[in-house]
C-alpha cells in the first residue's frame, strides 16, 4: 500500500483515529486504500481524445508502488488529506469538519491540475514515448462531418 499509518498521523492525530474508529483498524485501512484509488484516479487519463494531446502522462503504477524515501512528498501528502478525509466523514470528534473539507477540495484541484497539465512535477515518472506510441490512439483526426439533412 503506498500509504502508512505513520503517513496518516501527519494529517490527523493518533487519539482522533481512535475515536473515529473506535479502534477498528479495517477502517484506517480502507480509508488509505480508497485514498489511494482516488489518487490514481486523478492522475491516470481516461481514453477521451483531448487527453492524447500531448501533455505529461504520469507512470501511475511506478508512482503508487515506491517506497519510503522514493515516494514523491507532495503526491503522499495529498493522499493523506485524501485519507483523513474517508476517515473524518465518519464522525467530528475534535476535528475542524470545514478545514478538513477545504484541504480535500484543495488536494482533490490540484490533482486534477497535476493531471490536465495546469501543474508538472519533475520529479514524477512519466510513461515514454515507446508506451505512448503503443497506444493506437491519435489526438487529432482528419477528415469531414457526415453531410446534413433534414429528412
Amino acid at each position: 500500500m503506498f500509504l502508512t499509518e505513520q503517513d496518516l498521523e501527519s494529517g490527523i492525530y493518533g487519539y482522533q483515529i481512535d475515536q473515529i474508529t473506535e479502534g477498528d483498524n479495517n477502517i484506517v485501512s480502507i480509508a488509505m486504500a480508497a485514498a489511494e484509488e482516488e489518487v490514481r484516479s486523478y492522475l491516470s487519463g481516461n481514453n477521451r481524445i483531448e487527453n492524447f494531446d500531448g501533455r505529461l502522462r504520469y507512470d501511475v503504477d511506478a508512482i503508487l508502488s515506491a517506497q519510503d524515501a522514493a515516494r514523491n512528498p507532495l503526491i503522499v501528502k495529498h493522499a493523506v488529506t485524501i485519507a483523513k478525509w474517508w476517515i473524518v466523514e465518519l464522525c467530528n470528534a475534535d476535528i475542524i469538519y470545514e478545514q478538513a473539507k477545504e484541504r480535500y477540495d484543495r488536494s482533490i484541484t490540484w490533482l486534477t491540475d497535476l493531471r490536465d497539465g495546469s501543474v508538472n512535477l519533475s520529479t514524477l515518472p512519466q510513461l515514454s514515448q515507446t508506451d505512448l506510441d503503443a497506444d493506437e490512439r491519435q489526438p487529432f483526426s482528419y477528415g469531414s462531418r457526415l453531410k446534413f439533412n433534414h429528412e
